[in-house]
């Protein structure tokens, strides 16, 4: 049995709870998950749980979210480490070797309420804009990489930001199941770093 976390501050425990939530959904998944097992890992009694979050799905978009927003806030130390956009997008191809990683779990998640979106409209709606965000902001690297020359100016920065979406999905399922290693993975980078930059 988990021991009771410590008293907390509302803000704080949102954050724990949060927290608890992705690594059992990526531990585990969306479905199979219960709040009642979020509650007792995080210490909190389930009623503690829907004080913050009115149903898992709350739970699941804001764990969604909190992803999202370290996984950007990575991706721009890397953009501004880089030396250009396509050194970029190869450190964050290459930026997420641990299942701990936030661009793991953000392909996790996504897999995992992809099942659920075709029975839950606003899930369904919040996955379609959330996805569409990463989209843009990948999309406005790639367009960003051809300003410099550092990537084909022939290619479509659109379909290029969807590819590299399909690739982190691809990436998870892989080693979730076993499909792919290392070596698989770092060719297929490289396949697609070239073919950026013409």
């Amino acid at each position: 049995m988990t021991a009771a976390a410590p008293r907390m501050a509302a803000a704080d425990r949102r954050q724990h709870l949060i927290e608890t939530a992705i690594r059992l959904f990526t531990d585990g998944s969306y479905h199979g998950t219960t709040t009642a097992e979020i509650a007792r890992a995080a210490g909190v009694s389930e009623p503690i749980l829907y004080r913050h979050f009115a149903s898992k799905r709350d739970l699941y978009l804001a764990a969604l979210e909190h992803v999202w927003a370290r996984t950007r806030e990575e991706w721009e130390r890397k953009i501004d480490e880089a030396t250009d956009a396509c050194s970029a997008v190869e450190a964050i191809g290459k930026g997420h070797v641990s299942v701990r990683s936030p661009k793991l779990q953000l392909a996790e998640l996504w897999v995992q309420a992809l099942g659920e979106a075709s029975e839950d409209a606003d899930l369904k709606r919040h996955l379609r804009r959330h996805m569409r965000e990463v989209h843009d902001f990948v999309a406005d690297l790639v367009r960003r990489g051809q300003q410099q020359g550092a990537i084909a100016a022939g290619r479509d920065a659109d379909s290029e930001a969807w590819i590299m979406l399909a690739g982190g999905i691809l990436g998870m399922v892989g080693r979730r199941v076993g499909l792919l290693d290392d070596e698989e993975l770092q060719a297929i980078r490289a396949a697609r770093l070239s073919w950026l930059r013409g």
